[in-house]
């Protein structure tokens, strides 16, 4: 039985296109998406997302709360909580203006994509229920761009709880694809008090589901998700609690994911280093085998 590994029909005829030279890569947008987590009678879950099936990238898939980063977070005075500019900076491998605007990102498309909001009136504090009518005016200036994530908490006099995630892994999109992303993941425990909604235009279903049953399901091909997804289910499948998962960050790798395209006896393999699951071999002519 097919499992549910998104792959574009597009990507071989792209694939061959990088392999002999005819397509030029797209530079990275910066990103960050967040696996938030709370515990449940048998073990941690996360909140997952369903991209409408409208959606030009990965239409259809399983994901978690995530977007690009916005310029504008990125040396504005942020109100910060937990380690400091510098050691997300070493942490991240970026600048100390790129680690805040990342760290900036995973926080708001948390609050824009599932109204759970990492932030609180002091160092030590998160807010409480954030479905009121003027926080849901904020969170839609936020998605139209209207506002920056920085402007946002410099308003409503807030302080990001920068220790309240884990930096995880780093994917970056293949060079072959037309939309591509040097996206950070990150690891979130839902705060006390807050409850997840699904705020976002961009998904059509949300679920809490534990790693190993939406692993499960992804392997029995009923739930498509990205290579990414996938492997970061994987990953949380030791932890018995979200503290656990978020004890165990500090000392991940982070360097970067990347697939590699290559010809092998006449035929294009694909793969990411590391993860042996997703490889692909493409005939000349034909889809992935």
């Amino acid at each position: 039985m097919a499992n549910g590994q998104w792959f574009p029909p597009d990507w071989p005829e792209r694939i061959r296109a990088l392999t002999d030279g005819t397509l030029t890569p797209v530079a990275p947008k910066r990103a960050a998406t967040v696996m938030l987590l709370k515990d449940a009678g048998s073990g941690p879950v996360v909140h997952m997302l369903r991209r409408r099936a409208s959606m030009a990238f990965a239409g259809g898939a399983y994901a978690y709360p995530g977007g690009g980063v916005d310029p504008r977070d990125d040396d504005r005075h942020v109100r910060w909580a937990g380690p400091p500019r510098a050691w997300w900076a070493a942490r991240l491998g970026v600048d100390e203006t790129a680690a805040q605007a990342i760290v900036c990102a995973a926080v708001r498309e948390t609050y824009e994509e599932a109204g759970v909001l990492l932030a609180g009136p002091a160092p030590d504090s998160v807010v409480g229920d954030t479905t009121g009518d003027d926080w849901e005016a904020d969170r839609a200036a936020l998605v139209a761009r209207e506002t920056s994530f920085a402007e946002f908490l410099d308003r409503r006099g807030l302080v990001l709880r920068s220790d309240l995630l884990g930096a995880w892994t780093r994917w970056i999109t293949p060079e072959f694809e037309p939309r591509r992303y040097d996206t950070w993941f990150f690891v979130a425990a839902l705060p006390e008090g807050q409850r997840t909604r699904n705020a976002s235009t961009e998904a059509d279903r949300t679920v809490w589901i534990r790693p190993a049953d939406a692993a499960a399901s992804y392997d029995e091909g009923e739930l498509l998700m990205m290579p990414p997804t996938i492997a970061t289910l994987r990953q949380l499948l030791p932890y018995g609690t979200a503290a656990e998962a978020l004890a165990a960050a500090p000392a991940r790798d982070l360097t970067p994911v990347l697939a590699r395209a290559r010809l092998v006896d006449g035929e294009v393999e694909l793969s990411w280093p590391g993860h042996d699951e997703f490889t692909k071999h493409i005939p000349a002519g034909g889809g992935p085998a």
